[in-house]
């Protein structure tokens, strides 16, 4: 029998930390509670969490400061909890790492979709089998248009010789858009191979994912060449000319 998912739950209203507790203990999740920005920061250290659950607006410290506190250290998975009307808001937490986000009120059920497809993907785990995905007999390394190249077994990506840092779900999505160089891979193929079948958001996460991947491999991310948009269905890794 596996060890349950450990859940940090960073959350003042006591409305939501009773439901939720309850909740996601039948669901078979151990949650711990913090009900401050800087006691989620403390209790992320004591407990080494497998998932976050991180309310935008926390006494103390934001949600917006722990989520890029939390960032600077580890790679866990993290989903932000935001009211409605804080699009603006919403943006800014999946720039600074947020895998994703949920907004008030949401239902068990939805929260809990959510919370198992970014379990589902660990580091270290390769992309799941797909279009152009890579077989027994393939190198480690694939390059790409010259300026880029992946290397998918130590999880490395170089852009015009220089290393960048990636978070996880960035290498992923720039990972199978290399696999794919040339072809068109739609909204809905990227967020099934990125965040698994059972993701129910809408196209915003991945589209904030592809600005910040743009930002650390374009030479203009305003103007990129690399990562282009095909309006209306997805996006395209482009080939040397």
């Amino acid at each position: 029998m596996t060890d349950a998912v450990r859940v940090l739950l960073a959350e003042d209203e006591e409305s939501f930390v009773d439901a939720l507790v309850v909740g996601l203990g039948h669901e078979g999740f151990d949650v711990v509670v913090a009900r401050d920005g800087v006691e989620a920061l403390q209790l992320f250290e004591r407990t080494a969490p497998d998932l976050v659950l991180l309310d935008l607006m926390l006494p103390r410290m934001s949600g917006i400061d722990v989520c890029r506190s939390i960032r600077g250290r580890s790679n866990v998975p993290i989903i932000m909890v935001t009211a409605k009307g804080t699009e603006i808001d919403t943006v800014v937490a999946l720039e600074m790492g947020a895998d994703d986000y949920v907004t008030k009120p949401y239902r068990l059920r939805e929260l809990v979709a959510r919370m198992r497809a970014v379990l589902r993907r660990i580091p270290g785990e390769p992309p799941s089998a797909g279009p152009g995905s890579r077989g027994a007999g393939d190198t480690h390394a694939v390059s790409a248009g010259g300026e880029v190249r992946v290397d998918f077994d130590q999880r490395r990506v170089f852009v015009r010789d220089q290393e960048v840092q990636l978070r996880r779900k960035e290498f992923e999505l720039l990972s199978i858009l290399v696999e794919n160089a040339g072809r068109v891979l739609t909204r809905d193929v990227l967020i099934d191979r990125v965040w698994g079948a059972d993701y129910i958001g809408d196209t915003k996460t991945l589209d904030v994912h592809i600005k910040r991947l743009r930002s650390r491999i374009e030479v203009d991310p305003s103007s990129p060449v690399l990562i282009t948009t095909v309006r209306g269905v997805g996006y395209r890794f482009e080939t040397p000319r």
